[in-house]
């Protein structure tokens, strides 16, 4: 897909009122400082938000990751009481728009909501990001999870999981597998699958997802691995075979296809997730306020659905939780990338 840069949005209004309330409570600041104490509303957090805030997303517009991110942004607003403004900054496989937000000010005004590729597979293959994973961001929450399945073309004999290794081991030469990319979730994916199972196959990168599909369906690749978003529609018009969905448990999108675990190969547990951060250093109050509103956001019945409607599983993980993910996954990734030899596009 094409890159789509945008602008920042938002606009600040000032008022003289304002202005002086904001000259009284700078001035009642500083003396409860030489107190030696200071409230949250000195650390510049009291009333935070009391402008628009951006949320970057650094894919086009249109996908699943960018519609999860406008539900969040309306949910985040309608908690915040201030307008969310979306800004994709599409490119370099999320980088671009991970790179704006990591040398934004750290006030709680500029947010990244991104999938897990910035944060672990990225670093896992590009050595000169504008960014850290972890010492560039504070994480606010991930929203929700994606899961990947294996996908066969409809004439291929295989349909399940046994049949599938039986195939491969057998005739390695024959099959091949596609991805939506190089050095992209799926990529990874299949190369977990295939390091658990003990097989190598030929790489078909493409370049996005439909193009992998229609080539799947088309019979040019046998096999392919695609988000359960993707897949939806063409298995259940038949189009495709699903083999077997790669996190622990069975998506609820496709509750009768059953999981690489169940046919013995628990170390296939992978999927992708939509994490929101702020740039690194914002004022703890500030941070404790997104993390509440995303909560909020998060159970709210209607965006559960929505998400749903989205293929997005609704998966509400708090900042702590989100940070030991990241922590988890990131030498994992590198562990991959080195032993499959994979690369940036």
């Amino acid at each position: 897909m094409p890159d789509r840069t945008s602008t920042d949005m938002t606009t600040t209004i000032f008022s003289p009122t304002r202005r002086r309330a904001g000259a009284l409570l700078l001035t009642a600041a500083t003396l409860t400082a030489a107190l030696g104490f200071a409230p949250a509303w000195a650390q510049g957090a009291g009333d935070y938000p009391n402008r628009p805030i951006t949320l970057v997303i650094p894919f086009p517009p249109g996908g699943s990751a960018d519609t999860a991110g406008r539900l969040v942004a309306k949910g985040l607003s309608e908690k915040l009481g201030q307008p969310v403004v979306v800004d994709n900054r599409a490119g370099a496989g999320t980088v671009v728009g991970a790179g704006v937000v990591a040398k934004a000010p750290a006030d709680g005004y500029t947010l990244l909501l991104s999938s897990g590729s910035t944060f672990t597979v990225n670093p896992a293959i590009r050595p000169n990001l504008p960014y850290d994973p972890v010492k560039s961001f504070d994480p606010i929450g991930i929203v929700g999870r994606i899961a990947l399945i294996l996908l066969a073309n409809k004439d291929v004999p295989v349909n399940n999981v046994k049949e599938f290794v039986a195939a491969v081991k057998a005739a390695p030469q024959k099959y091949s597998y596609a991805s939506f990319g190089a050095g992209t979730t799926s990529h990874f994916t299949a190369e977990i699958i295939l390091q658990a199972i003990g097989a190598q196959l030929m790489h078909v990168p493409y370049k996005g997802s439909a193009p992998a599909m229609t080539d799947l369906m088309g019979g040019q690749v046998p096999f392919s691995v695609d988000t359960v978003t993707a897949a939806i529609p063409q298995v259940k018009a038949g189009k495709v075979k699903a083999i077997a969905v790669t996190t622990a448990t069975r998506s609820s999108q496709l509750p009768d296809v059953p999981t690489f675990a169940e046919a013995g190969y628990k170390e296939v547990n992978a999927d992708t997730w939509i994490l929101l951060v702020a740039p690194k250093g914002a004022p703890p109050a500030v941070m404790d306020k997104l993390e509440k509103a995303l909560t909020a956001v998060s159970i709210d019945p209607a965006f559960k659905k929505s998400m749903l409607d989205q293929g997005v599983e609704p998966s509400p993980i708090n900042r702590a939780a989100a940070i030991s993910q990241i922590e988890r996954e990131l030498p994992l990734m590198r562990d991959i990338a080195r032993r499959a030899n994979i690369q940036a596009d």
